[in-house]
């Protein structure tokens, strides 16, 4: 498991040094480097999987543009991870030794998207675990989905929009969800396909999904039905483009964090996204569970409803407090202030900051004056 990330002369950080737990949430402003985080482990991931040749910043996880484009506008030298004098982005990632990674820039080549890399103790963090990075932009409801084998079932990749998520789940619905904290005890059954109904229950009661592959063709189908709630024909499969947008959206959180496994590595942006408040609150609840399991979720949130989801867990004792470690980054007029409060036993914050998912605070005050 990867404790502390540092993060040198990448995009908006000279330096940064994030502590990392078994659930890492960065809250804060636009804009303010949150994404910048996912993106450096995503980038060394992709990076690993090419090979280690070179720092690849446009590939299947995320598309950074061109080494100018990643490299801090006033960088500093990087001596402490390199002996090489020479312009460059690097990472510490501590992983119970320390990894380095080194991608030097050439002034010449500004626009190159393979910046030389040196690695400094193996590539161990990202060349084993089971990974899975789903971007805030997911899938939306169409009629079809695409079916790689390889994608999704030779490498079990859900895909960065979560586009094999369906086909994942026609291969794999009877494998089981082990017995523990993501086992959904209101499912029929612990195989995948009833663990995630009962999980995507929590979000539309009365749901349930049905994946199928489309004979002759390379794509997929998914459909819904609702099981004879809010008056609907309980016979009756949906399309998705024929159901609300949420499902849809949240079904690749789901399936990726009932797939979690100790060691994994799971990185999510914005889980909570279309989703009611109560819906946020269950998926922050399903987080805390695949991180109790022994994966490392690292989430990008703007949601009070998930914070106060992972305090709950925490004070009901599903997840250690000591495993959950909140970021919140601001901008503080010279670049981005990074502010860490903890969460006690009981649920509680140790510090709130100012602009700290404190806005109903703010509103109900001109409320009442």
């Amino acid at each position: 498991m990867i404790t502390r990330l540092t993060l040198v002369n990448f995009k908006a950080f000279r330096r940064l040094g994030l502590p990392l737990g078994p659930l890492t949430l960065l809250t804060g402003l636009n804009s303010s480097g949150k994404s910048s985080v996912l993106q450096a482990l995503a980038l060394l991931r992709q990076s690993v999987d090419n090979g280690a040749q070179g720092l690849l910043l446009n590939g299947e996880l995320v598309e950074l543009g061109s080494a100018r484009d990643v490299l801090h506008d006033d960088f500093g030298p990087a001596d402490d991870l390199s002996d090489v004098d020479d312009p460059a982005v690097g990472f510490l990632v501590d992983a119970g030794k320390p990894f380095r990674f080194v991608g030097f820039y050439d002034p010449e080549e500004p626009d190159e998207d393979v910046m030389r890399m040196w690695v400094g103790g193996g590539t161990r963090p990202f060349d084993a675990a089971p990974f899975q990075y789903l971007h805030a932009d997911r899938i939306t409801p169409a009629v079809t989905y695409p079916r790689s084998r390889q994608v999704a079932i030779d490498r079990g990749f859900l895909g960065v929009r979560g586009e094999h998520t369906i086909n994942f789940l026609r291969h794999f619905g009877e494998r089981e969800v082990p017995d523990g904290p993501l086992r959904h005890p209101g499912a029929s059954s612990p195989q995948l396909r009833d663990q995630t109904v009962a999980w995507m229950q929590e979000l539309c009661p009365g749901v349930n999904l049905q994946a199928d592959a489309i004979e002759g063709t390379e794509f997929v189908r998914l459909s819904y039905g609702f099981g004879g709630t809010a008056g609907i024909n309980a016979t009756r499969r949906r399309r998705p483009t024929n159901v609300g947008f949420g499902l849809t959206y949240a079904l690749p959180i789901v399936v990726a964090c009932l797939t979690a496994t100790p060691g994994s590595l799971i990185l999510l942006e914005n889980p909570e996204a279309h989703l009611h408040p109560k819906g946020q609150s269950r998926m922050a609840a399903l987080i805390c569970a695949a991180a109790a399991t022994g994966a490392q979720m690292v989430v990008e949130t703007h949601s009070d409803h998930v914070l106060n989801g992972v305090r709950v867990a925490v004070k009901q004792g599903a997840l250690q407090p000591e495993h959950a470690v909140v970021h919140f980054f601001r901008g503080n007029g010279s670049g981005t202030e990074v502010i860490s409060p903890s969460i006690d036993k009981d649920g509680m914050l140790a510090q709130w900051p100012e602009g700290f998912f404190d806005e109903w605070e703010n509103s109900l005050d001109q409320l009442l004056d």
